[in-house]
């Protein structure tokens, strides 16, 4: 009896396991519901508008790779939702120093696309910060690039100087879609290629699998950050991360212990550290006498619950 008792238990258990993935599956949870699905493919444009110029996507393989992109950022949970929270702090100051510079604001979604607005973010190919430049091509734009200092991690710095090659590779090709793919391959790649193909626009061109698929991840960043809600993405005020005041002292020369430093403005290493990320080690030696500016997070800034969440953009929030 035991044994029949245990049979008909598995028999239950393996059936309601199995009823999960059939068609039409819905659990009467809202909480599994969440988890199991529903899977829905995104809706693709038939065109859209990328830095003021219209791209026709009537064509099935740019439309096909713009539908790639599209799912793959959406069903990357954990990036995606991530990148949303962080671009509310970021977007503000990013997107200011973009139109002083008179470049698109839609290459915000450049910078996504790069490191998911991750602050220290580093590559494999040892690119660095949110805009992942090499190390080369930081000094080349007017970066300091050393063991102590790195203002490729540095949000105003490093968009300045990403600002300074979008301009100089703009200045090339006169098509922004053509610059965003120079950003990941390189000019001399994208020139040559224009040249061999006998094409005037990256978008037509036979490209690595990377490349091809850079410009269409920016695109998809753009139509899915503009209008979350359509695509089911539901988030709150306060899940979104909050901008940052900051006072700023200047440090003209060295400091024997960044530690020490920052217990006069009641500031813990690590919260110096995350405030002004292209400090790379725990002293300053300043040879040169350079004027460094050093943000101090307000007291506010630093706590959850002292002050409202300001918002970037109305359509990130359901509340």
């Amino acid at each position: 009896m035991k044994r029949i008792i245990l049979t008909i238990c598995a028999i239950t258990l393996a059936m309601a396991v199995f009823a999960q993935f059939k068609p039409g599956y819905e659990p009467e949870d809202e909480s599994a519901r969440v988890a199991y699905g529903p899977m829905i493919s995104p809706d693709v444009p038939s065109k859209l508008i990328f830095a003021g110029s219209t791209i026709d996507l009537d064509r099935n393989d740019l439309w096909e790779r713009l539908d790639r992109e599209m799912t793959s950022i959406l069903y990357g949970h954990t990036n995606t939702l991530l990148t949303f929270k962080r671009a509310n702090r970021y977007f503000p100051t990013m997107a200011r120093i973009l139109k002083e510079q008179n470049v698109p604001a839609d290459f915000l979604y450049l910078a996504c696309t790069e490191s998911n607005l991750a602050p220290r973010a580093y590559s494999p190919a040892h690119a660095a910060g949110f805009w992942q430049l090499l190390a080369a091509t930081g000094r080349q734009y007017g970066l300091e690039v050393g063991d102590e200092v790195d203002e490729r991690y540095d949000p105003e710095k490093s968009t300045v100087a990403a600002c300074k090659y979008l301009k100089a590779a703009y200045a090339k090709y006169g098509d922004w879609a053509t610059v965003a793919a120079s950003y990941n391959a390189g000019m001399g790649r994208i020139s040559s290629e224009l040249s061999k193909q006998q094409q005037k626009r990256s978008i037509d061109l036979y490209l690595t699998e990377e490349t091809s698929r850079y410009v269409f991840r920016i695109l998809a960043f753009k139509i899915i950050m503009e209008d979350p809600k359509k695509f089911g993405i539901r988030l709150k005020r306060n899940q979104l991360y909050k901008p940052l005041e900051f006072k700023v002292v200047e440090v003209s020369g060295s400091v024997a212990d960044w530690v020490e430093w920052a217990k006069r403005y009641n500031l813990s290493y690590a919260q110096l550290r995350d405030a002004n990320p292209w400090i790379r080690a725990q002293k300053l030696t300043n040879k040169q006498g350079k004027t460094y500016r050093v943000r101090i997070p307000s007291e506010e800034s630093l706590s959850r619950t002292k002050g409202s969440v300001d918002v970037y953009y109305k359509n990130w929030i359901q509340d």
